[in-house]
């Protein structure tokens, strides 16, 4: 499982080291590391490379200088851009001077072409987007590879926010533990690819964020075995669509029937219960026992009772959007219950002063405030998946996203999927963890067998069948 670690945590364990290491050896571990992937990265033959360090004042922009330094011992033709000529790191400067480098001031540069770029301006703590003078450096840089060092500069380390601008790399090398700022949107989308440098840390105390890996998803998914019936199982009960919108039920029971649970039963108008038997014969059809509900998909504004019926019963319940608009604040139930809102309708439960555009830019707090008031499990979709449990410290990250999920119905399919895995008796948190993997999977899996295909939701249905790692017995 991937975890990140909040900045406090990472400077408390980088004090602790420090403190029994010899003076700038943690520094010079990084620099290591984040030499090695520049190396990599100009395809292994430094010697004649073209290298533009951007430095900002800190040990953020040291690091770059001492890696520019190594690159210039070994031939390449290293060029640093100095944002503050008075502050920048003094031991960082002259090695890269002694090393045959030149350094520029920031206003005195122009770009004449480079083969990499590396981002050295502000670190963890940086807050709030670019400085003038270095927007105005990266606005010149063009065909180049841009490698952000620890963090893409105009990233909080934190939160994943996004000031005015921000670097936007190829790829992110980071020290010592993940931060949370690098897998939450906006800021995970400045990222590229990230890579890991270990330096040693210990960590204390709980993760920010913690990502599930293939075999968490694995260890997780219920396990079939040769005294498995329908019943154990897990039966999962499905109240959604409408006559305006009958699609949606289609789509939630058909990806509950693909979450691995013996049942799934069907509620809902003689019109749209015929429409989901055209497509799926293998439902049940009415009330009955059931081990979890999804409820909401496509339901219509005015079916407050169905959400209240299902909210009764004793069995986890998963709410999808119209059925959002009327749960009670808090949900007050002994049982578990799911939510699985977007950012428009995280904003309307939350209120002012949140609206879409404040949950997406903010994720993190916004999952997080929806758990703790509404006394739930939170799944918020969007540019990146985020699961919170009230009082639980560590919030899920969901890895296999992508934009190709932004499409009709999608939504729908994860409803059905996670109420699947409730019936299934995992946990909210889990299921809404694995639902989410498994959804992006499949969308993963249909883009690279199908490469410039324009997916919609249901194709999602079938290729759950193949996202699923194989755990029956």
């Amino acid at each position: 499982m991937r975890t990140a670690f909040s900045v406090e945590q990472v400077r408390r364990a980088e004090a602790e080291l420090i403190a029994r290491l010899p003076d700038g050896e943690l520094m010079q571990r990084a620099v290591a590391g984040l030499a090695a992937h520049c190396v990599r990265l100009v395809g292994g033959r430094v010697y004649g490379k073209r290298v533009v360090v951007v430095a900002g004042s800190g040990d953020n922009g040291g690091d770059a200088l001492f890696a520019g330094a190594r690159l210039a011992r070994r031939g390449a033709v290293v060029e640093a851009v100095l944002l503050d000529e008075k502050r920048a790191h003094s031991g960082g400067l002259a090695a890269l001077r002694a090393a045959g480098g030149r350094a520029v001031a920031a206003g005195e540069w122009r770009f004449s072409g480079a083969d990499l770029v590396l981002d050295g301006v502000v670190g963890i703590g940086g807050r709030g987007g670019l400085r003038p003078a270095a927007a105005a450096v990266f606005e010149q840089i063009e065909n180049s590879v841009l490698l952000a060092v620890d963090i893409p500069s105009g990233v909080d380390a934190d939160t994943g926010e996004v000031g005015d601008s921000a670097v936007r790399a190829d790829v992110t090398v980071t020290f010592g533990a993940c931060k949370p700022g690098l897998l939450i949107s906006p800021g995970a989308e400045h990222v590229g690819e990230l890579e890991f440098v270990d330096i040693g840390l210990t960590l204390e105390g709980a993760p920010v964020l913690e990502a599930l890996e293939a075999a968490d998803v694995q260890a997780l998914l219920p396990i079939t075995s040769a005294e498995s019936n329908k019943y154990r199982r897990g039966v999962v009960g499905v109240a959604a669509g409408s006559p305006r919108y009958p699609g949606a039920a289609v789509l939630a029971t058909g990806a509950a029937l693909r979450s691995g649970v013996g049942a799934v039963r069907f509620v809902g108008t003689p019109e749209v219960c015929d429409g989901v038997l055209a497509h799926y014969p293998e439902v049940l059809i009415g009330t009955g026992r059931v081990q979890s509900w999804a409820v909401g998909s496509g339901i219509g504004p005015d079916s407050a009772d169905r959400v209240h019926t299902a909210l009764a019963e004793p069995v986890p319940v998963l709410v999808d959007a119209d059925g959002l608009a009327a749960l009670p604040h808090p949900v007050d139930r002994p049982h578990p219950t799911l939510l699985t809102p977007h950012a428009g309708e995280a904003a309307r439960l939350l209120g002012e002063p949140w609206t879409a555009d404040r949950v997406e830019a903010r994720r993190l707090e916004a999952v997080r405030e929806l758990a703790d008031r509404l006394r739930c499990t939170v799944l918020l979709k969007g540019s990146t998946t985020l699961i919170a449990e009230p009082d639980r410290p560590t919030v899920r990250v969901n890895p296999t996203g992508t934009p190709a999920l932004a499409t009709a119905g999608s939504g729908d399919v994860l409803s059905g999927l996670a109420a699947g895995l409730l019936a299934a008796g995992l946990s909210a948190y889990d299921a809404a963890a694995v639902g989410a993997w498994l959804h992006g999977q499949a969308a993963h899996d249909l883009l690279r067998t199908h490469p410039g295909r324009q997916l919609i939701a249901g194709d999602l249905i079938e290729a759950l069948r193949a996202a699923q790692p194989p755990v029956s017995r």
